[in-house]
């Protein structure tokens, strides 16, 4: 491994280094892990370490075809504390920024979505829906007047008929008359026991059945 292969190499291992600590503080500033079932942090973790390790390797492969030494790891321990030393608070205080930003533009942006698609469309249906019920009610009330517009012409029409039944009933001799009225009673009277049996029969049935 020439020189300079062995220069890049260290300089790539040293900001891995600081990589691995800028991304262990974003994963856990992300995750955390007092709200987490132990299980969700243990493969969280397991797969961030898994990322990251392919990632130095990635890198080692484009810088030195993936030679492994034991300056490679010192190289990235020295960048890991370089990170905490010298860029952590400055680094954590970006992060925050960037999140409070990218929380505050999602609001926005949620709030400019709900004035100018939500609201219009909800406004829409509720007056969708006013026409709709307002036209129900004027078709109901036009159809009602319809009805007793009717009722009142066929009510007209029939006074003279019924002023005809009762002239023709009164010119029906009176011993007539009396023998249909008796009819007509005894009728009714038939219809009433008839009515008193089905009932009666009715609650037999209904006891019957609960027993």
């Amino acid at each position: 491994m020439s020189l300079s292969t062995q220069f890049y190499t260290m300089i790539a291992m040293v900001g891995m280094g600081s990589w691995i600590g800028a991304a262990l503080d974003t994963y856990g500033r992300f995750l955390k892990r007092p709200l987490r079932a132990r299980w969700v942090v243990f493969i969280n973790d397991f797969l961030f370490w898994v990322v990251q390790g392919l990632i130095l390797f990635y890198l080692l492969l484009l810088v030195n075809e993936g030679e492994l030494r034991i300056y490679i790891f010192l190289a990235v321990v020295c960048g890991y504390a370089a990170y905490q030393s010298l860029f952590k608070k400055i680094y954590l205080s970006l992060l925050e920024r960037i999140i409070q930003t990218s929380i505050r533009l999602y609001r926005i942006l949620v709030n400019i979505g709900r004035a100018m698609i939500v609201r219009p469309i909800k406004g829409l249906i509720q007056l969708i829906i006013v026409i709709l019920l307002g036209t129900l009610k004027v078709l109901w009330s036009i159809i009602k007047w319809v009805f007793q517009f009717l009722y009142s012409l066929v009510k007209i029409l029939l006074a003279p008929l019924k002023w005809i039944f009762i002239l023709l009933w009164k010119l029906v001799p009176r011993g007539i008359r009396n023998f249909l009225i008796r009819n007509i009673a005894k009728m009714a009277g038939n219809f009433k026991k008839v009515k008193n049996t089905t009932n009666k029969m009715k609650t037999w049935w209904q006891q019957f059945r609960k027993k």
